[in-house]
């Protein structure tokens, strides 16, 4: 499946995601580590030129909804890869294919990735109350570092959105990637821990951890989230590589890329 809206990832993003979306390209969170700067994309999110319009954006993406349909409404779908689904300039668009996937008459179940506090105000609006709310997972992506994310909300001010979602109903995941530093990231964790349905845990790109501290690191994660049992763990494929962990040995808390959030 590759579609203009709707296709399949690899390689490192198909550990988030089996589908997913993208309208726009481009991101003003201007986060340092962004992998989409190696694509020059700017700092302007942009509606990919194979759109003409929004309007036109979305005519497409239904007819993709409706071709995929069973596929998308077993495994979800995931926004975005290439830009922050809920930037003032991306965020209307976001919201009306969501609430196309999670209407009666799809009914697909989807996981939205952003570092926007502003998320919970938009999405505890009337229409995604009771039961659609329960078809929308909303994730953060939590570094500890807001100097490294200039123009994203604080990490701070996420946590307390990721709050407010999971006490309206929503599922709610985390994004632990890149680790930057060990304490950091476990900080995060602790912070998030008591609603926090799911972390999705990797490393930065191109950059070598000390072993021993990367196993502790992992003994950590793995102790502080079984303190609620209902909260999983995804270690990326490179993290565990770096560390010398099967995925195998790891305990019942921590899944495989196959782990449906929508299931559990």
């Amino acid at each position: 499946m590759n579609g203009k809206a709707i296709y399949q990832p690899n390689g490192p993003a198909g550990e988030y995601a089996k589908y997913a979306c993208n309208f726009y390209i481009g991101c003003s969170n201007q986060c340092e580590y962004c992998y989409c700067k190696r694509f020059k994309w700017g700092n302007v999110p942009k509606l990919k030129a194979c759109f003409n319009d929004e309007n036109h954006a979305l005519e497409v993406f239904e007819k993709e909804l409706k071709a995929y349909l069973p596929e998308l409404q077993k495994h979800g779908l995931f926004f975005s890869f290439t830009t922050d689904p809920m930037l003032q300039e991306t965020e209307i668009i976001t919201v009306q294919a969501l609430a196309l996937c999670t209407s009666l008459k799809y009914d697909v179940p989807v996981k939205l990735l952003t570092k926007r506090a502003e998320a919970a105000e938009i999405l505890m609006c009337p229409y995604f109350q009771y039961p659609y709310n329960i078809h929308v997972a909303i994730g953060f992506t939590l570094t500890g570092h807001d100097e490294k994310e200039p123009h994203a909300s604080t990490n701070a001010e996420r946590i307390e959105a990721m709050r407010k979602l999971h006490e309206a109903g929503f599922k709610t995941w985390a994004s632990i990637e890149p680790v930057i530093d060990f304490e950091s990231s476990l900080n995060m964790i602790l912070a998030t821990k008591d609603f926090c349905d799911l972390y999705k845990i990797g490393l930065q790109s191109g950059k070598k951890y000390d072993k021993d501290d990367l196993l502790d690191f992992v003994d950590d994660v793995i102790a502080k989230c079984s303190l609620r049992p209902t909260s999983k763990i995804y270690f990326k494929d490179s993290l565990l590589k770096q560390a010398g962990i099967e995925r195998e040995s790891l305990p019942a808390n921590c899944v495989s890329r196959e782990y449906n959030m929508f299931n559990s």
